[in-house]
């Protein structure tokens, strides 16, 4: 039986939210190796307006190490490489024509740990989020159940599908931050 006003599939799909923003934001942290969603927090100054770097350029992993960015427009270089300097990436462009390069350094002990520490504040946040949406989950079955628009039993079922929901994505978080702390710590 449907619950009047309760869509535990809403609640679900904000959860995946936070999961997706989670996976998102770990992508961008630098593991030693190259991926192009290192770029993706970049803004780059272009035409009189800040635009993400995959509107300016296309960015492709030719090696391990290595981002090849090929920027679409000639005027548009020099932005490209200053937004890289100015990025807290630590990178160093080298440009050659149209197409500008990043190495991608080896990351020592010390960096990776504290690449590990920013994913678990990362992985922090997104668990918090997903808690939010349960309270406001459960919040909202209480106020059903005193308004007497839902029995007890189904207040009960349905805040235990809400619990189900939560545990499935925190498990989904962890194995997320798990994947990716391997990926870091990887030498």
């Amino acid at each position: 039986m449907a619950t009047p006003d309760f869509d535990l599939n809403d609640l679900k799909r904000r959860m995946q939210g936070a999961v997706t923003s989670l996976s998102k934001d770990l992508g961008s942290l630098r593991t030693g190796r190259a991926t192009p969603s290192l770029l993706d927090p970049i803004q780059v100054d272009a035409y009189g307006a800040m635009m993400p770097m995959s509107q300016v350029a296309t960015v492709s992993v030719p090696e391990p190490r290595l981002l090849s960015i090929s920027v679409w427009d000639r005027s548009m270089i020099t932005a490209v490489e200053k937004a890289i300097r100015e990025s807290d990436l630590g990178l160093n462009p080298q440009t050659e024509g149209q197409t500008i390069r990043l190495r991608i350094p080896e990351m020592n002990e010390q960096r990776r740990k504290e690449m590990v520490k920013v994913a678990h504040k990362y992985t922090e946040e997104a668990r918090v989020a997903v808690r939010h949406v349960r309270r406001d989950g459960l919040d909202h079955l209480k106020k059903l159940l005193k308004e007497s628009a839902i029995s007890e039993d189904d207040e009960k079922r349905q805040a235990t599908e809400v619990q189900k929901a939560t545990d499935q994505h925190i498990a989904e978080i962890d194995g997320v931050l798990a994947s990716k702390e391997k990926e870091i710590m990887q030498v």
